[in-house]
Protein backbone atom coordinates (compact mmCIF):
# COMPACT_ATOMS: atom_id res chain seq x y z
CA UNK A 1 0.00 0.00 0.00
CA UNK A 2 2.02 3.14 -1.22
CA UNK A 3 -0.67 5.82 -0.79
CA UNK A 4 0.10 8.73 -2.17
CA UNK A 5 3.46 7.59 -2.91
CA UNK A 6 2.52 5.76 -6.18
CA UNK A 7 2.45 9.68 -7.70
CA UNK A 8 5.66 10.26 -6.94
CA UNK A 9 6.90 9.10 -10.89
CA UNK A 10 4.34 11.53 -12.36
CA UNK A 11 5.15 14.29 -9.98
CA UNK A 12 8.52 13.82 -10.67
CA UNK A 13 7.94 14.23 -14.58
CA UNK A 14 5.83 17.43 -13.71
CA UNK A 15 9.45 18.69 -12.24
CA UNK A 16 11.48 17.73 -15.13
CA UNK A 17 11.76 21.55 -16.60
CA UNK A 18 12.10 22.71 -13.87
CA UNK A 19 14.83 20.14 -12.84
CA UNK A 20 16.98 20.80 -15.90
CA UNK A 21 16.94 24.30 -15.36
CA UNK A 22 18.77 24.06 -11.94
CA UNK A 23 21.11 21.83 -13.51
CA UNK A 24 21.83 24.82 -16.13
CA UNK A 25 22.25 26.72 -13.61
CA UNK A 26 24.49 24.56 -11.31
CA UNK A 27 22.26 24.66 -8.39
CA UNK A 28 23.19 22.57 -5.47
CA UNK A 29 21.29 19.39 -4.20
CA UNK A 30 22.10 20.56 -0.54
CA UNK A 31 20.60 23.83 -1.05
CA UNK A 32 17.33 22.49 -2.02
CA UNK A 33 17.51 20.46 0.81
CA UNK A 34 17.83 23.48 2.61
CA UNK A 35 14.95 25.14 1.00
CA UNK A 36 12.76 22.03 1.96
CA UNK A 37 13.21 22.79 5.29
CA UNK A 38 12.79 26.85 4.81
CA UNK A 39 9.58 25.98 3.60
CA UNK A 40 8.43 23.61 6.22
CA UNK A 41 9.45 26.15 8.73
CA UNK A 42 6.80 28.64 6.98
CA UNK A 43 4.41 26.23 7.14
CA UNK A 44 4.50 25.88 10.07
CA UNK A 45 4.41 29.37 11.56
CA UNK A 46 1.41 29.99 9.04
CA UNK A 47 -0.38 26.71 10.89
CA UNK A 48 0.66 28.31 14.09
CA UNK A 49 -0.41 32.14 14.17
CA UNK A 50 -2.98 32.29 11.32
CA UNK A 51 -6.58 31.38 12.13
CA UNK A 52 -8.54 28.75 9.92
CA UNK A 53 -9.46 29.25 7.08
CA UNK A 54 -7.35 31.91 6.14
CA UNK A 55 -3.78 29.49 6.97
CA UNK A 56 -4.87 27.25 4.35
CA UNK A 57 -3.28 28.97 1.61
CA UNK A 58 0.01 30.01 2.74
CA UNK A 59 0.08 26.47 4.16
CA UNK A 60 -0.61 24.88 0.99
CA UNK A 61 1.88 26.54 -1.03
CA UNK A 62 4.69 26.29 1.47
CA UNK A 63 4.25 22.20 1.97
CA UNK A 64 3.97 21.95 -1.99
CA UNK A 65 7.46 23.67 -1.89
CA UNK A 66 8.20 21.25 0.94
CA UNK A 67 7.42 17.99 -0.79
CA UNK A 68 9.03 19.65 -4.30
CA UNK A 69 12.44 20.31 -3.01
CA UNK A 70 12.08 16.80 -1.42
CA UNK A 71 11.45 15.46 -4.68
CA UNK A 72 14.25 17.78 -6.23
CA UNK A 73 17.45 17.58 -4.22
CA UNK A 74 18.03 13.58 -4.72
CA UNK A 75 16.84 13.43 -8.21
CA UNK A 76 18.79 16.60 -9.41
CA UNK A 77 22.07 14.84 -7.48
CA UNK A 78 21.13 12.25 -9.45
CA UNK A 79 21.12 13.71 -12.90
CA UNK A 80 24.45 15.94 -12.46
CA UNK A 81 26.50 13.18 -11.21
CA UNK A 82 26.51 14.82 -7.68
CA UNK A 83 25.32 12.11 -5.30
CA UNK A 84 27.78 11.71 -2.06
CA UNK A 85 27.23 10.02 1.29
CA UNK A 86 26.76 13.32 3.05
CA UNK A 87 24.25 14.74 0.37
CA UNK A 88 22.38 11.64 1.45
CA UNK A 89 22.92 12.04 5.03
CA UNK A 90 22.02 15.78 4.60
CA UNK A 91 18.95 14.56 2.85
CA UNK A 92 17.67 12.29 5.67
CA UNK A 93 18.14 15.21 8.28
CA UNK A 94 16.23 17.65 6.29
CA UNK A 95 13.35 15.42 5.69
CA UNK A 96 13.37 14.73 9.54
CA UNK A 97 13.52 18.27 10.22
CA UNK A 98 10.57 19.29 7.91
CA UNK A 99 8.87 16.69 9.62
CA UNK A 100 9.33 18.02 12.96
CA UNK A 101 8.63 21.60 12.24
CA UNK A 102 5.40 20.88 10.81
CA UNK A 103 4.17 18.94 13.84
CA UNK A 104 5.62 21.63 15.91
CA UNK A 105 2.99 24.04 14.20
CA UNK A 106 0.21 22.11 16.20
CA UNK A 107 1.60 23.50 19.13
CA UNK A 108 -0.61 26.04 19.92
CA UNK A 109 -3.65 24.52 19.04
CA UNK A 110 -3.42 20.99 20.37
CA UNK A 111 -2.33 19.47 24.01
CA UNK A 112 1.46 19.27 24.40
CA UNK A 113 1.40 15.33 24.90
CA UNK A 114 -0.40 14.71 21.28
CA UNK A 115 2.26 16.94 19.65
CA UNK A 116 5.20 15.05 20.81
CA UNK A 117 3.19 11.70 20.74
CA UNK A 118 2.69 13.07 16.68
CA UNK A 119 6.55 14.20 16.43
CA UNK A 120 7.19 10.85 17.49
CA UNK A 121 5.15 8.71 15.41
CA UNK A 122 5.61 10.95 12.47
CA UNK A 123 8.85 10.19 11.96
CA UNK A 124 8.98 6.57 13.16
CA UNK A 125 7.90 4.87 9.75
CA UNK A 126 11.55 6.54 8.29
CA UNK A 127 13.34 5.62 11.36
CA UNK A 128 11.98 1.49 10.28
CA UNK A 129 13.08 2.52 6.51
CA UNK A 130 16.27 3.30 7.47
CA UNK A 131 16.58 0.42 9.60
CA UNK A 132 15.94 -2.18 7.29
CA UNK A 133 18.36 -0.12 4.74
CA UNK A 134 21.29 -1.06 6.89
CA UNK A 135 20.29 -4.23 7.12
CA UNK A 136 20.27 -5.13 3.50
CA UNK A 137 16.74 -4.66 2.48
CA UNK A 138 15.53 -2.50 -0.55
CA UNK A 139 14.28 1.30 1.00
CA UNK A 140 10.23 0.95 1.73
CA UNK A 141 8.70 4.38 1.26
CA UNK A 142 4.88 4.99 0.78
CA UNK A 143 1.88 4.86 3.08
CA UNK A 144 -0.82 4.65 4.31
CA UNK A 145 0.49 7.74 5.58
CA UNK A 146 3.64 9.40 4.71
CA UNK A 147 4.84 12.20 3.97
CA UNK A 148 2.38 13.20 1.38
CA UNK A 149 -0.55 12.40 3.19
CA UNK A 150 0.82 14.01 6.72
CA UNK A 151 1.25 17.43 4.62
CA UNK A 152 -2.41 16.43 2.83
CA UNK A 153 -3.68 16.57 6.69
CA UNK A 154 -1.20 19.61 7.52
CA UNK A 155 -3.81 21.39 5.24
CA UNK A 156 -6.82 20.04 6.29
CA UNK A 157 -6.05 21.23 10.19
CA UNK A 158 -5.14 24.64 8.55
CA UNK A 159 -8.53 25.03 6.59
CA UNK A 160 -10.27 23.43 8.83
CA UNK A 161 -8.79 24.43 12.01
CA UNK A 162 -9.94 20.56 13.59
CA UNK A 163 -6.26 20.54 15.21
CA UNK A 164 -6.88 17.94 17.37
CA UNK A 165 -8.53 15.43 15.20
CA UNK A 166 -6.29 16.04 12.80
CA UNK A 167 -3.16 15.54 14.70
CA UNK A 168 -4.53 12.55 16.22
CA UNK A 169 -5.19 10.90 12.75
CA UNK A 170 -1.38 11.77 11.68
CA UNK A 171 -0.44 10.45 14.76
CA UNK A 172 -2.08 7.28 14.63
CA UNK A 173 -2.03 6.48 10.58
CA UNK A 174 1.99 7.00 10.73
CA UNK A 175 2.16 3.92 13.64
CA UNK A 176 0.13 2.43 11.88
CA UNK A 177 2.71 2.99 8.77
CA UNK A 178 5.67 2.24 10.51
CA UNK A 179 4.45 -1.20 11.70
CA UNK A 180 3.04 -1.87 7.85
CA UNK A 181 6.88 -1.28 6.81
CA UNK A 182 7.99 -3.23 9.66
CA UNK A 183 6.49 -6.18 8.63
CA UNK A 184 7.35 -5.86 5.40
CA UNK A 185 11.07 -5.33 5.92
CA UNK A 186 11.09 -8.74 8.42
CA UNK A 187 9.76 -10.40 5.72
CA UNK A 188 12.20 -9.25 2.92
CA UNK A 189 15.12 -10.15 5.37
CA UNK A 190 13.47 -13.42 5.73
CA UNK A 191 14.22 -14.30 2.20
CA UNK A 192 16.96 -15.59 0.55
CA UNK A 193 20.06 -12.89 0.02
CA UNK A 194 20.20 -13.43 -3.44
CA UNK A 195 16.40 -12.55 -3.79
CA UNK A 196 16.74 -9.43 -1.67
CA UNK A 197 19.39 -8.24 -3.89
CA UNK A 198 17.13 -9.11 -6.56
CA UNK A 199 14.62 -6.99 -5.75
CA UNK A 200 16.84 -3.95 -5.18
CA UNK A 201 18.65 -4.32 -8.43
CA UNK A 202 15.03 -4.37 -10.39
CA UNK A 203 14.25 -0.89 -8.17
CA UNK A 204 17.40 0.63 -8.94
CA UNK A 205 17.45 -0.57 -12.62
CA UNK A 206 13.35 0.68 -13.07
CA UNK A 207 14.53 4.00 -11.57
CA UNK A 208 17.44 3.94 -13.89
CA UNK A 209 14.62 3.67 -16.82
CA UNK A 210 12.66 6.36 -15.53
CA UNK A 211 15.12 9.09 -15.30
CA UNK A 212 16.80 7.86 -19.17
CA UNK A 213 13.46 7.95 -20.17
CA UNK A 214 13.08 11.70 -18.83
CA UNK A 215 16.28 12.38 -20.38
CA UNK A 216 15.30 10.70 -23.44
CA UNK A 217 12.26 13.24 -23.54
CA UNK A 218 14.32 16.44 -22.69
CA UNK A 219 16.51 15.54 -25.76
CA UNK A 220 13.50 15.20 -28.05
CA UNK A 221 12.07 18.93 -27.26
CA UNK A 222 15.35 20.74 -27.62
CA UNK A 223 16.02 18.98 -30.69
CA UNK A 224 12.43 19.79 -31.90
CA UNK A 225 12.91 23.40 -30.83
CA UNK A 226 16.32 23.27 -32.99
CA UNK A 227 14.58 22.42 -35.81
CA UNK A 228 11.68 24.71 -35.54
CA UNK A 229 14.17 27.28 -34.90
CA UNK A 230 16.67 26.35 -38.07
CA UNK A 231 13.35 25.97 -40.50
CA UNK A 232 12.22 29.74 -39.83
CA UNK A 233 15.51 31.06 -40.75
CA UNK A 234 15.55 32.32 -44.47
CA UNK A 235 16.26 30.33 -47.11
CA UNK A 236 19.59 31.83 -49.12
CA UNK A 237 19.41 30.17 -52.93
CA UNK A 238 22.88 29.99 -54.50
CA UNK A 239 25.11 27.68 -54.17
CA UNK A 240 27.51 27.10 -51.67
CA UNK A 241 30.19 28.69 -51.43
CA UNK A 242 32.26 25.67 -49.03
CA UNK A 243 31.23 23.69 -52.15
CA UNK A 244 33.42 22.93 -54.65
CA UNK A 245 30.57 23.75 -57.76
CA UNK A 246 29.96 27.07 -55.89
CA UNK A 247 33.78 27.98 -55.68
CA UNK A 248 35.25 29.63 -58.85
CA UNK A 249 38.07 28.73 -60.74
CA UNK A 250 40.47 32.05 -60.99
CA UNK A 251 40.00 32.90 -64.72
CA UNK A 252 43.17 32.97 -66.41
CA UNK A 253 45.07 36.32 -67.31
CA UNK A 254 44.56 37.42 -70.90
CA UNK A 255 47.29 36.82 -73.37
CA UNK A 256 49.85 39.54 -73.55
CA UNK A 257 49.35 41.36 -77.51
CA UNK A 258 52.30 42.25 -79.12
CA UNK A 259 53.23 45.59 -78.99
CA UNK A 260 53.44 47.50 -81.46
CA UNK A 261 56.45 47.22 -83.62
CA UNK A 262 57.88 43.88 -83.03
CA UNK A 263 56.38 40.29 -83.42
CA UNK A 264 58.30 37.13 -81.43
CA UNK A 265 59.50 34.95 -83.96
CA UNK A 266 59.67 31.26 -83.35
CA UNK A 267 63.40 31.87 -82.43
CA UNK A 268 62.49 33.89 -79.35
CA UNK A 269 63.88 37.48 -81.59
CA UNK A 270 61.78 40.37 -81.92
CA UNK A 271 60.53 41.16 -85.83
CA UNK A 272 59.81 45.13 -86.31
CA UNK A 273 57.00 46.01 -87.78
CA UNK A 274 55.82 48.19 -90.47
CA UNK A 275 52.52 50.38 -90.04
CA UNK A 276 49.82 48.43 -91.97
CA UNK A 277 46.88 49.73 -93.85
CA UNK A 278 43.98 50.66 -91.63
CA UNK A 279 40.38 49.45 -93.04
CA UNK A 280 37.15 49.80 -91.37
CA UNK A 281 39.02 50.62 -87.93
CA UNK A 282 41.23 47.64 -88.03
CA UNK A 283 45.08 47.84 -87.96
CA UNK A 284 47.06 45.52 -90.01
CA UNK A 285 50.61 45.06 -89.54
CA UNK A 286 52.69 42.75 -91.15
CA UNK A 287 56.57 41.90 -90.28
CA UNK A 288 59.36 43.54 -92.29
CA UNK A 289 61.38 41.30 -94.65
CA UNK A 290 64.98 42.58 -95.33
CA UNK A 291 64.08 43.45 -98.85
CA UNK A 292 61.43 45.97 -97.33
CA UNK A 293 64.09 47.59 -95.56
CA UNK A 294 66.40 48.17 -98.02
CA UNK A 295 63.77 49.22 -100.36
CA UNK A 296 62.69 51.88 -97.32
CA UNK A 297 66.10 52.72 -97.20
CA UNK A 298 66.82 53.35 -100.56
CA UNK A 299 63.93 55.83 -101.31
CA UNK A 300 64.86 58.03 -98.24
CA UNK A 301 68.77 58.77 -99.79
Amino acid sequence: MNGLYALKPWYAGRLSGLRRALAARRVSPDTLTAAGVVCAAGAAAALAWLPAPAAALPVTVLLAGRLAFANLDGALARDTGRTTRRGALLNELGDRAADLLVVAGFLPLAPLWLVAAAAFATTLPSWVSLAGAAAGAPRRNGGPVGKTERCLLAVVAAASGWAVPVLAAAAAGSAVTAVVRAVWVWRALGQPETTVAAVAIERAVSTDKRVATERDRATERARATETAAESEKPVVRGADPASPAGRRRPSPPPPSSPTLGSLPSEHGRSLPLDPGEVSGGITHTRPQSPADRGTQLRGTR
